[in-house]
């Protein structure tokens, strides 16, 4: 018996550490497990912040190329426009390749104030039919390192869609030297037609440019101006015509109107004067019916009829008729 028990006891005891060395595998591998997720994340991390680091220096890196660009080409502009104006400048550009490139445009300064407000210059181009391919409504903007209040772009955006609608051009350009450390500008020709429609904002670099494209972009739709106008000029013939038609119908109305009016009296005083008539012609033959009637009576009266009822003329007719007798005979 107390083998047996021994026995049991040697077999509970190696059961029990093989539970426990299980536990302990699996606990180790867990922890494994574990350890090895965590070197994964530390290195993740560590990826993550070299590529934000690389990520920052690129992006530092583009922002001071940008600025030493800005400041290179502000020198440049700066030198370039000594003693002139950022309009005398643009001015100054357009007309040396003005007999080249735009040989029937125009370029002047906006001086009608008539609406209380102006652009600074309209430009304008012609095909040899004289049809406007476009139109641009152009306003620029300079602004000294020295101003109290610093303006942004955005600040005219109204102001010049006013003048590019009062003025009928089809396009609005800002041309600016505000905000020179905006990125956005500073990247070329910014379209800004999310807040105006068919406006757009460059810097004086980019003047000559926007006007080449936005007359290469007009040349491509010029057919369809062409046929517009064409339309618009029949168009024009039919009104014509048809307020011309509507006056005839007019005039014509009025005139039926007059007749009708007149012929309409007419026929109410031939109806009167038939109706006159009528009444006339039922009178005569009233008369005509108690003249037949008195004629058949007068027809019908005899000595006989005249003293029947009536004894002296009677017996007068007769003396009569008797003392005409002897006469007779003799």
């Amino acid at each position: 018996m107390q083998a047996d028990r021994q026995a049991a006891e040697k077999l509970s005891k190696a059961e029990t550490q093989n539970q426990v060395q299980q536990a302990a595998a699996a606990k180790e591998a867990e922890i494994l497990k574990l350890k090895s997720s965590l070197e994964q994340a530390e290195l993740s991390a560590k990826l993550e912040t070299q590529a934000m680091q690389q990520r920052y220096e690129i992006q530092i890196k583009d922002r001071d190329e940008m600025i030493d660009r800005l400041k290179d080409m502000k020198a440049r502009l700066s030198t370039k426009m000594v003693g002139e104006t950022l309009e005398q400048h643009c001015e100054t550009e357009f007309n040396r390749i003005r007999a080249t490139a735009f040989t029937r445009a125009y370029f002047e300064k906006d001086n009608d104030a008539s609406t209380g407000s102006k652009g600074d210059y309209i430009f304008k181009d012609m095909d040899e039919t004289g049809t406007e391919i476009v139109s641009i409504m152009f306003e620029m903007k300079n602004e000294s390192d020295t101003t109290a209040t610093k303006k942004k772009n955005e600040d005219f955006f109204k102001e010049l869609d006013r003048d590019r609608n009062e003025k009928g051009c089809e396009y609005a350009v800002l041309v600016s030297l505000l905000e020179p450390d905006n990125e956005l500008y500073n990247s070329g020709i910014v379209d800004v037609s999310y807040r105006f429609p068919k406006m757009y904002v460059v810097r004086p670099q980019f003047f000559i440019p926007i006007i080449t494209l936005l007359r290469n972009a007009a040349l491509n739709s010029l057919k369809y101006k062409t046929e517009l106008a064409h339309v618009r000029a029949q168009n024009v013939d039919i009104t014509r015509f048809e307020e011309q038609l509507d006056t005839f119908k007019n005039a014509f109305g009025r005139n039926y109107e007059l007749a009708s009016t007149q012929f309409q009296k007419a026929m109410d005083e031939i109806d009167k004067s038939i109706d006159h008539l009528q009444k006339t012609k039922k009178a005569l033959e009233s008369s005509v019916r108690n003249l037949r009637l008195a004629n058949d009576k007068a027809q019908d009266v005899t000595i006989k009829k005249l003293t029947r009822n009536n004894p002296t003329m009677k017996a007068k007719f007769e003396a009569l008729k008797d003392d005409s007798e002897p006469d007779d005979a003799a």
